[in-house]
This record gives C-alpha cells, sequence and structure tokens, in this order.
C-alpha cells in the first residue's frame, strides 16, 4: 500500500501573545516581589511574591479547563506514519528516554505532512522505532501537530502498519511553533522587565532607605550591612536579608560551576546560611534569607544538588511539551517540611513543571496541557 503526499497544514495560536506577556509578568513580579520584600522587610510583599505564582497557576488551570473539555469530547484520529528520524534527547539515567521524532504522518481523508515533536520511549522499546519504519499514530483532529506514537495499537491498526508502505512528505516538518514564536518570546520577556521594573518602582522609597540610612551599631543591634560589586561579567548586591547576583549577556547559570561559584560568593556577605528561597533563571540569582527569629522551615543554600541543576533544566524543557521558545525558573524552598527543587518551563504549548527532591532526583512530572 502507498500513500501519497502532500503538503502540510498549517495552525496558528492567538492567544499564544498574550498568555507569554502574562506568564513574564508573573515571573518577574513575583521574582522581585521576593527579592525587594527580602531586602526592606516587608513580609506583606515578601507572601506576595511566593503567592502570586501559585495563584497564577491555579487560574491558569481554571481558564484552561472549557478548552481541555471541549479536546476531550473529540475523539483522536488514527494514522499511520513512518519515521524519518529519531534523536534521543535527554532522560539517559532512567528507564524512559526522551526522543526527538521526525515522521511523516499519512491520514486516509487529507494529505500526508511531516511533523517533528519529542515523546518519552522505553530504552527497551527503543529499537522498535527505527528510521524508514512504519508506526500507528494518533492526534486531535483540530491540532494536527500533537502526533502521538501508539505504543500498543489495536490488532487492525497493528496489521495495516505491517503491510504499509508511507513515502516521505516534503518539509518542512511541524512542530509546536506558530509564526508568532519568535514575538511571544520577546514579549514574554518585554513583560517579565516590566513587572519586575514596576515592583522595584513601588517600593523605590524603601529601597533607597534602606540604602542610605546605614548606621554604626547602637544599642538596639547592628543595622543590615549592604555590600555591592560590580565587574565586567557580573553584579552581585548582598544583604542581611538577601542576595542577589546577575551575570553579563554571554554567561549562564547552566554554566559548568557557575552556579556553585556564585552561591559561595554570596556566602561571604551574610552573617546567616539560613534560606528561605533560592530563585534561580538564566542570568539572575537571588536567595531570600531567614529572619533570625523566623518559625518557617529553612535550608543551607550551599548544600542543595547544583551539579544536576543543569540537567533538570534540559529535561524539563524537552520533555514536557511546551513548545519553543522557552523560559525557565527553578525555585528551591521546603515551605512543606520537605526540600523541593522545582523546575518551570513556559512556552508556545503553555507552563510546565517538573520537582526534584534534594538529591536532585526527579520525583514528579506536570507536563503542558
Amino acid at each position: 500500500m502507498t500513500i501519497t503526499t502532500g503538503a502540510p497544514p498549517t495552525r496558528t495560536t492567538p492567544a499564544a501573545v498574550a498568555s507569554g506577556f502574562l506568564t513574564g509578568g508573573v515571573i518577574g513580579a513575583s521574582l522581585a516581589a521576593l527579592v525587594v520584600g527580602g531586602i526592606v522587610g516587608n513580609a506583606p510583599l515578601f507572601v506576595t511574591g511566593l503567592a502570586l505564582p501559585a495563584v497564577y497557576g491555579l487560574l491558569f488551570h481554571l481558564a484552561g479547563a472549557p478548552r481541555r473539555a471541549r479536546e476531550a469530547a473529540l475523539a483522536p484520529r488514527t494514522a499511520l506514519a513512518m519515521i524519518e528520524t529519531r534523536e534521543a534527547v535527554g532522560g539517559e539515567a532512567t528507564s524512559d528516554v526522551a526522543v526527538r521524532f521526525e515522521l511523516t504522518v499519512a491520514p486516509d481523508d487529507v494529505p500526508a505532512y511531516r511533523v517533528a515533536f519529542t515523546q518519552n520511549i522505553n530504552l527497551v522499546e527503543l529499537p522498535d522505532y527505527r528510521p524508514r519504519g512504519v508506526v500507528v499514530v494518533q492526534y486531535p483532529p483540530d491540532r494536527p501537530w500533537r502526533v502521538r506514537i501508539v505504543k500498543r495499537p489495536t490488532p487492525q491498526w497493528e496489521e495495516r502498519a505491517a503491510g504499509a508502505r508511507v513515502d516521505s512528505a516534503p518539509g518542512p516538518a511541524m512542530a509546536g511553533e506558530t509564526p508568532e514564536s519568535s514575538a511571544v518570546g520577546f514579549v514574554t520577556l518585554l513583560a517579565l522587565l516590566l513587572a519586575a521594573t514596576g515592583v522595584v518602582l513601588l517600593f523605590r522609597a524603601d529601597l533607597f532607605d534602606q540604602d542610605t540610612s546605614a548606621h554604626p551599631p547602637s544599642a538596639t543591634g547592628p543595622s543590615p550591612s549592604v555590600s555591592s560589586s560590580t565587574s565586567a561579567s557580573s553584579t552581585t548586591v548582598v544583604s542581611s536579608a538577601s542576595a542577589t547576583v546577575a551575570l553579563g549577556p554571554d554567561q549562564t547559570f547552566l554554566d559548568k560551576g557557575e552556579l556553585r561559584r556564585a552561591v559561595g560568593s554570596l556566602a561571604k556577605g551574610t552573617n546567616t546560611r539560613a534560606a528561605l528561597t533560592v530563585v534561580v533563571q538564566e542570568r539572575l540569582l537571588s536567595v531570600v534569607y531567614a529572619p533570625t527569629d523566623a518559625q518557617t522551615p529553612t535550608f543551607d543554600p550551599d548544600l542543595l544538588p547544583y551539579d544536576r541543576f543543569p540537567a533538570l533544566v534540559k529535561e524539563a524543557r524537552s520533555s514536557l511539551g511546551v513548545g519553543s521558545p522557552q523560559t525557565w525558573q527553578i525555585t528551591v524552598e521546603r515551605l512543606t517540611g520537605s526540600l523541593t527543587v522545582r523546575v518551570g518551563v513556559t512556552g508556545t504549548e503553555g507552563a510546565a513543571s517538573l520537582e526534584a527532591d534534594a538529591r536532585g532526583e526527579v520525583v514528579r512530572r506536570t507536563p503542558a496541557h
């Protein structure tokens, strides 16, 4: 059986820019609220920084409930597909490996098209998915780019796949990207900067008073010591309540050893090692220290599994289906008692996250919906 090829279908996501703007604004506002609230000692602002991402995530989930209900009501379409290429992109240390497939999908009623996507495949089953092999796939009828390989097809489809030959469709391959994808990334970054700047401006008086009101120690105790250092590649600000490090444009905290060195340098500028939160982005590190009389659970930032952070970010970006372009953020806290390392990623397909324990081992994955 030969299946003819044709032009791939296309799609657009009109809400992607608005979603990116809101997501960037929430990330920027929550991070700035944590840092500013810690510096000026504003407890409500600090709590707002912690609660804002959770509230936004809940609202995002509720807003998508009608769409998910509509999608669930539509029966997925089943078709044959031929594997053009495959490439392992993550998860080599576990029984499942994230594999980047490029397929030619050949539905019975529309022209064939190419699609690229990532799907977790068990290492034992990986040899069954060789290039030029024919597999059975399913996809929503209104979103043909969301293809998934059916690992256990029905006997009828398994028989069709065994005797089928699928011709390669012309490229390029569809993926999660849309024509607005580059604009979405720009808008997300712009919203992040605007929200962070807005929080800083709202509390600029408190911040400036914090910087200019340093006095010698008095009978009530020492004043918070604030020190800052600037180099050609990074900027560091340390106080008794918090610390931040901003890297230059050619650096990232995913570089080997960069994050551990930055945390080690921050510990030299404060008398306390107990932290409430550690937040890491591409070029920004923020540590909020616990007050001396705090009753909330704390942790030692020097003991975090920083060597595992790059692998966790890579796995979150490649295996949770958020699309591209992406932004990521690592948040470490132990408000629930046990230490939690949460890696959040956002892209054109929505937001997703994975959680790891104190050793950096993944314990929970929440893919994009």
